[in-house]
């Protein structure tokens, strides 16, 4: 029995475990096994594999049975998804559902999630901006936070890695405030997206509109077809899984990756419990995973840890990791696990009409999705009532209508020959909030889900910093849009709640000082070094631009630093 023990624990033994399988987990899995690492990556939710599950991908319009809606009654039994504007008819199989992965909220927090195989991979809007020394620099120029251990020059090197194997879509636009990358063809403005990039640019002398730039591949490159990946083929319908490989996703891309070199197991339907932490060697040894139909538990060992399940679900996962060394959570000498949570505000929108090219219309879909206006307050100095500043999307498109009034011929007629209204356009912002201690998760003490773990406890709200920062919002495109000549100029509060920007961030912050932070400048625990996080829970601020890129690039360049340790010994 002894022996059979012995050989069990060495089945379960792997050089590398990562934990979660989405945009951040399958980088660590795909650099870990080009490495030669035996790795283990955990998932918490069911297998999904590149095409072979994308059920929808190739349906037309009419074979949908509710033509694209979500019925009533999944609506109401799924009020927080169902926010999601993604949440459809053609791609909600990809969401969790409300009942199954119940959390609490102490304030209003939309918590939008994908257990799968490729987590949210299958279901983000693909926008992949770097973050420049602005940002990195911002909350030691602010103090609004503690200073981030890294600058824009330590990822340069690792967003130029990962852009080159997801295929970055972009122009070299030469913005201090938003580096340039290592870009394929750049998908085009329309006539009155480029129409208004010039006006701001002749009106403005550090504001821009440029085209957006997102992991669509416009071009196929030797390394892209290597994967599998051919090019876009600008269906935009992206959310239903792209059997194509056009945009970059876990499922497309980094997991099969990994897959091929033979070096990669891969768990899914395995909820993680726990890392297991050993006193005498003081490090990490392993996870503790409950199976998530059968309950059974089963734990897993390896010198290096990568935590990768999602800014939220990392601090749960973390927090539920007690032991006598740490009573809080792994990690947690100082306390500050699950504290200065952030995210991106989303909620406000301004529209407007231009009267302009009449004579011309759109021909073909944009997977980009149109422009971008990168951040332009507050960058160079302070010249606001409020901290930080905010991005924007901009787009542009002309209305098809139909008289839908008469009956027989007349009626098929104007069905036939819609009329083309004006211009619509309109901006969403993006804006950068404030991490605060008094934004935070926590394990609640009394509920758990149905795998025994404690539900997540989740009190995060806006501030008086994001109401002054909305207000410019509107009075800035107010005052660019009427510039530009657009009329019917119309401001839009969604007035949702934090968390339906699907970019939450922190939590388990980088730092230079372990009494204010949790990782160091390589995204280790600084009280438990073999044990890495590098996805949206390590984020000490949250900058503008979106986040996934530098996920990839911190997550690529801590792999690299964590095998160069064990060889060293020395995490």
């Amino acid at each position: 029995m002894a022996n059979l023990n012995i050989d069990s624990i060495k089945t379960r033994t792997f050089d590398a475990i990562v934990i979660g399988s989405g945009m951040s987990g399958g980088w660590a899995a795909k650099e870990f096994t080009d490495k030669g690492l035996k790795t283990l990556v955990v998932e918490r939710g069911r297998d999904v594999k590149h095409i072979k599950d994308y059920p929808t991908t190739n349906l037309y319009p009419w074979e949908f049975a509710h033509n694209g809606e979500v019925p009533q009654d999944i609506q109401k039994a799924n009020p927080i998804i169902n926010r999601c504007y993604a949440f459809k008819e053609d791609a909600m199989h990809f969401f969790v559902k409300d009942a199954e992965h119940p959390y609490v909220q102490e304030k209003p927090f939309d918590w939008i999630r994908g257990y799968q195989v490729g987590g949210k991979s299958l279901m983000w809007a693909r926008q992949t901006q770097r973050w420049s020394n602005f940002d990195f620099e911002g909350p030691a120029r602010d103090g609004f936070a503690v200073d981030w251990p890294i600058r824009y020059q330590d990822l340069a090197p690792w967003y130029s890695y990962v852009e080159k194997f997801a295929g970055i879509s972009g122009h070299a636009d030469g913005i201090p405030q938003l580096p340039d990358g290592e870009f394929l063809p750049a998908f085009p403005l329309n006539c009155v997206e480029d129409y208004f990039s010039k006006q701001i640019k002749g009106k403005y002398a550090n504001r821009h509109v440029i085209s957006a730039r997102c992991a669509h591949l416009s071009e196929q490159k030797a390394i892209h077809a290597q994967q599998g990946r051919g090019q876009c083929q600008n269906r935009t319908l992206c959310q239903r899984g792209c059997p194509f490989g056009g945009y970059f996703s876990s499922n497309s891309s980094t997991i099969p990756w990994a897959m091929r070199s033979g070096h990669l197991t891969l768990r899914s339907d395995s909820v993680v419990h726990s890392i297991l932490y050993d006193e005498q060697q003081g490090r990490a040894t392993g996870i503790r995973v409950i199976d998530a139909h059968t309950k059974a538990v089963t734990e897993y060992y390896a010198p290096i840890l990568f935590v990768n399940a999602g800014a939220l679900n990392t601090n749960l996962l973390l927090l539920n990791s007690t032991s006598r060394r740490f009573p809080q959570g792994l990690g947690n000498d100082n306390g500050l696990l699950g504290k200065f949570v952030a995210f991106h505000n989303y909620s406000a929108r301004i529209s407007a009409e231009y009267e302009g090219f009449q004579d011309l219309t759109t021909d073909g879909r944009n997977p980009a999705g149109g422009g971008y206006i990168p951040r332009f307050r507050n960058v160079f100095k302070q010249e606001t009532n409020f901290l930080r500043g905010y991005a924007a999307g901009f787009g542009a498109s002309r209305y098809f209508g139909s008289d839908s009034d008469g009956l027989g011929v007349d009626f098929k007629k104007s069905l036939e020959n819609p009329t083309l209204g004006p211009w619509q356009v309109g901006s969403h912002m993006m804006g950068e909030t404030i991490p605060k201690e008094t934004n935070y998760v926590r394990l609640d003490p009394k509920h758990k889900d149905e795998w025994g773990m404690p539900l997540l406890s989740v009190s995060v709200d806006y501030d008086d910093n994001d109401a002054k920062m909305k207000q410019d919002f509107y009075e800035q495109f107010t005052e660019m849009y009427t510039k530009a000549g657009f009329t019917n100029i119309k401001t839009i509060n969604s007035k949702q709640a934090p968390g339906l920007d699907i970019h939450e961030m922190g939590g388990v912050r980088m730092g230079h000082d372990p009494k204010t932070s949790l990782l160091n400048k390589w995204n280790q625990l600084h009280a438990c070094p073999n044990v890495y996080v590098t996805d949206g829970a390590c984020m000490t601020s949250t900058s503008t631009q979106n986040p996934s890129l530098t996920y990839m690039a911190l997550t690529a360049r801590a792999v690299d630093h964590a095998v160069q340790a064990a060889k060293r010994r020395d995490a």
